[in-house]
């Protein structure tokens, strides 16, 4: 790095022309630079220490590296990725262990210490198999310890059978038809038992059931 050269590693600087003058170094603003590099490889990959993004803005500890450039591993050391370890690919990325371990063995583990888990299929499904499948949520208070399902079409359960059990409430909700089919038997208990449809509106009912009308209206919107 050039003598008096303020390097400011929030600074993120654009690509580096092939004729920079800055040379391989880079050490225009907030640009890693590096003079201890080293290449080991063939035409059929190589394997990088210390190498320089091409941005100028990181620098790789070790990348494990192919013809194809999107085709690589690198691990980061400084920049904004500092840290970081990161798999490109066009094909498949597999991981297959635990050929010797017990079917109780915790065999491959996955921990964020700090920060999300995001597993995302752009144009594909995700798909979850196994003898049994756990989903624990165990954050508290109002705004975690949730387990959250969304989609824009349907969600199909095919079971046995369901079982739920609510410490507090349950509520089902449909802005169209709701049904309940039980072909063997059907058991309704309640310590107090409320049926309420849309005439208790407009007639004069006790219980307050007209506020039952307009809060279950009121939930659809």
């Amino acid at each position: 790095m050039a003598e008096g050269t303020e390097v400011k590693r929030s600074y993120k600087p654009g690509a580096t022309t092939l004729n920079s003058t800055a040379g391989t170094n880079r050490s225009g603003p907030g640009a890693s630079g590096n003079y201890t590099a080293q290449r080991i490889g063939n035409d059929k990959g190589s394997i990088n220490f210390g190498k320089i993004h091409q941005n100028a803005a990181c620098t790789k500890g070790v990348s494990l590296n192919t013809p194809d450039g999107n085709h690589t591993m690198y691990m980061d050391i400084d920049g904004k990725r500092k840290g970081w370890t990161t798999f490109t690919g066009q094909g498949n990325f597999q991981l297959r262990h635990g050929s010797a371990n017990e079917e109780s063995n915790d065999t491959i583990f996955i921990e964020a210490v700090n920060g999300n888990i995001d597993i995302i299929a752009t144009n594909g499904k995700i798909r979850m198999q196994g003898t049994d499948i756990e989903l624990n949520a165990v954050g508290s208070g109002s705004n975690k310890g949730n387990i959250r399902l969304d989609a824009t079409e349907n969600i199909a359960m095919n079971a046995k059978a369901l079982k739920a059990n609510f410490k507090n409430s349950f509520r089902l909700v449909s802005s169209g038809i709701g049904k309940i089919t039980a072909n063997s038997q059907l058991t309704t208990y309640s310590s107090i038992l409320r049926l309420v449809d849309d005439s208790c509106a407009v007639k004069p009912v006790p219980n307050g059931l007209q506020g039952d009308v307009r809060k279950a209206n009121s939930s659809l919107g």
